[in-house]
């Protein structure tokens, strides 16, 4: 998969996660990695988490040298980009766009081919854990969506979906993370409520969701049925999972996910 570069327009977090974990799988060395970002310190840490990795002199200098070109910008960003990028395109590129809420079409009327895919990935690909939805454009070719997949799979699961799906995933896996983090954050902050040592009770919450996900992934049984198994009748764990649903934990986490999808949808017509 080395033979071209692949090239990040936009150096952010996104780009990071992708293209330390694209290394860390073996997919690309960092010398086959560009990246341009108008921001020098988003370029500064770019070269500095992806040590190796060339910054190109401009969005159409790294067009012009890459295989593979990710969009990697906020959406509100991408028609100030797309002018340039389209001029640096051949017709043999595939452009890859991270960019939440903007659809396949309007990819393509943007970058004047269809030869593009939508996708939303998550930070977790940083460390090979990823959650990762996409959707192929009506140029691509059955090798493309096999090069998406594959670069998707090695920084964790990856599934093609039609676009229409595709908002629903950014509200969900796309945002999720942030999710965990105040849920790891709350649980730590519970378990030092209890009398626990702040640095144990960060290590116990982070590890018990870790845990917790895995069996959910690994068994395939439907979290109800785990929690079920333990949750003993006049328990502890029946006493907690009563406090939260008194105050409301499962209605907000459905609210966060359903109110983060309808800003994807925003900010995609926004892009406009």
């Amino acid at each position: 998969m080395q033979e071209q570069p692949i090239g990040f327009v936009g150096t952010g977090q996104m780009a990071v996660a992708l293209a330390q974990g694209f290394v860390r799988a073996g997919l690309y060395v960092p010398e086959r990695i560009l990246g341009y970002d108008p921001d020098l310190a988003a370029r500064q840490r770019f070269s500095a988490a992806v040590p190796g990795a060339a910054l190109a002199e401009g969005n159409g200098d790294l067009v012009r040298q890459a295989g593979v070109v990710v969009l990697a910008v906020k959406p509100h960003h991408l028609p100030e980009v797309a002018a340039e990028v389209r001029r640096g395109l051949s017709g043999s590129q595939l452009v890859i766009s991270v960019a939440a809420g903007v659809t396949l079409g309007r990819l393509e009327a943007m970058m004047g081919t269809p030869r593009v895919v939508r996708v939303m990935p998550n930070t977790p690909c940083l460390v090979g854990q990823g959650a990762s939805a996409y959707a192929m454009g009506p140029g691509t070719t059955d090798g493309d969506a096999a090069m998406v997949q594959a670069l998707l799979s090695a920084v964790g699961l990856a599934y093609p979906l039609e676009e229409r799906y595709l908002d629903a995933v950014t509200g969900l896996s796309g945002s999720g993370p942030a999710f965990v983090y105040v849920l790891i954050e709350a649980l730590s902050d519970g378990g030092v409520s209890a009398g626990l040592p702040r640095p144990i009770a960060s290590a116990l919450a982070a590890q018990t969701v870790r845990g917790a996900a895995e069996m959910v992934l690994v068994l395939g049984e439907h979290p109800a049925v785990l929690k079920e198994r333990v949750a003993s009748p006049g328990g502890t764990t029946m006493a907690g999972l009563q406090a939260l649903e008194a105050h409301g934990l499962r209605a907000a986490a459905m609210a966060a996910v359903v109110a983060a999808a309808n800003r994807a949808r925003e900010m995609g017509r926004e892009a406009q």
